[in-house]
């Protein structure tokens, strides 16, 4: 009865149909092993079917592993005679690796030449005012510069040819017709004349060639009007010799020239206090012209008058001799303080504004010291601002700052030395005046000394 039960709960496990209880024991048991006959040999025979499956597998798989083993085999094999071949390759390329670097030798070093010289003539080309007539000429230079492959035969041969028309150039005062930028703005075609490599000049004018544009311009302000003479009657000149000015540093100085300032731009530097300047020694020399004109006249005047008894009454001398006259009956002792009183009245307007011109020759530098150290605070405030990235910037204002020193030097200098000479015609004036009062206190003390005795 057990075994009945169990084999329905197998039976119901393994999804079989019911079986009826009714139905035969030993058919159901049966049926049962043959099932469970059947499906031990299909597992066993899928079994054996895997089996071969996975053996045929694994025969294959060692077949490629030991495909693939050869294969590697033969790659070393192949990659030691690579490297054979390589160690025998490398060996050969060093060896003529040598050979050639020997038989190179110098063309190294030429060629190196050859490309520094080109483009150190390339920025000379640029900058050439021969450029503005023979365009274009330094493209092959500039190829021949740039270019990182070495120079063939030709193009050395085209440097050397250039490089003699460049020498050849520099040599001749040439006239052609080339576009010239005036002051306007305006491009006119115009005659000009080249001085070899130096100077440019049309209309009589200096010009300047922009190396960025390939054009000629007329420089904003002309050097020297004899400078410009002679660039005016060179080119008026058809054939024989002119002179004229040359610029040997290919326009860097008259560059200079142009932008130095003129003595009008150096005053407008200078600012207020500059001007102050001028206008205290302006009215300095119009008081020593005046002294100047007075003294040397009361001088000639009075020694004349000295000389040749001539009565002038405009003169200081006449007035001390009618202090004399005017009392004939006083002691020597009382006309000489009568003659000191009268020169002392003399005294202001010999030495008139003499005082004022020695003020002026006093405080004109002072003036210029008070204009630079102005100018060196704006200097510090623009170095505070900007930085001093630009040596310009401060030059600039230290030059700026220094003006109004040159300006109280100039006054001053010619006041000091002019209020020297004046001071030295008031003495001589005054030496003639005292030389005529002892002259007249002796005269009087002889004629007392006479009328007592």
């Amino acid at each position: 009865m057990r075994l009945i039960k169990l084999a329905l709960v197998i039976v119901f496990l393994l999804g079989f149909p019911p079986i009826s209880v009714a139905d035969s024991v030993l058919n159901s048991l049966d049926d049962l092993i043959e099932r469970v006959r059947k499906d031990s040999v299909l597992e066993n025979r899928e079994l054996a079917e895997r089996e071969q499956m996975f053996r045929q597998q694994r025969n294959k798989q060692a077949s490629m592993l030991n495909s693939l083993k050869a294969k590697l085999e033969a790659e070393k094999n192949r990659g030691r005679m690579l490297k054979q071949h390589y160690e025998e390759n490398e060996t050969l390329i060093n060896s003529d690796s040598e050979r050639l670097h020997k038989q190179v030798g110098s063309l190294g070093e030429l060629f190196g030449v050859v490309k520094q010289n080109a483009k150190d003539m390339m920025s000379l080309f640029n900058s050439s005012v021969i450029s503005a007539q023979i365009v274009g000429r330094n493209q092959s230079i500039s190829q021949l510069a740039t270019n990182k492959s070495n120079p063939t035969i030709k193009e050395m041969e085209d440097f050397w040819r250039l490089v003699l028309d460049e020498m050849v150039q520099t040599g001749k005062v040439t006239k052609f017709e080339t576009a010239v930028i005036t002051h306007n703005g305006e491009e006119k075609i115009k005659e000009v004349v080249r001085v070899g490599a130096f100077n440019v000049v049309s209309d009589g004018l200096y010009l300047r060639y922009l190396p960025e544009t390939g054009r000629l311009v007329e420089l904003g302000r002309q050097p020297a009007s004899r400078f410009v003479a002679l660039a005016r009657e060179l080119q008026q000149t058809e054939s024989g010799i002119s002179p004229v000015a040359l610029d040997p540093s290919r326009g860097a100085i008259l560059s200079l020239m142009v932008q130095t300032p003129s003595i009008l731009e150096r005053i407008n530097q200078g600012g207020v206090i500059g001007y102050l300047i001028i206008i205290l020694g302006v009215i300095g020399l119009v008081l020593v012209t005046e002294r100047m004109v007075v003294l040397t006249l009361s001088h000639r005047q009075m020694k004349k008058q000295q000389d040749s008894f001539v009565v002038n009454k405009e003169t200081a001398l006449t007035r001390i001799r009618l202090v004399a006259q005017n009392n004939p009956t006083i002691d020597s002792e009382t006309l000489g303080l009568k003659l000191d009183q009268a020169i002392l009245k003399e005294r202001p307007m010999i030495r008139r504004f003499l005082p004022t011109v020695a003020i002026f020759a006093a405080i004109a530098p002072l003036l210029g010291l008070l204009g630079t150290v102005t100018g060196m605070i704006e200097t510090f405030q623009s170095i505070t601002l900007f930085g001093t990235g630009d040596p310009k910037l401060m030059s600039g204002g230290i030059s700026v700052a220094l003006v109004t020193t040159e300006l109280g030097l100039i006054v001053a200098i010619p006041l000091t030395l002019f209020h020297s000479w004046l001071s030295g015609s008031a003495r001589k004036v005054f030496f003639i005046l005292d030389e005529e009062s002892a002259e007249l206190i002796a005269s009087r003390e002889e004629k007392s000394h006479a009328v007592s005795s």
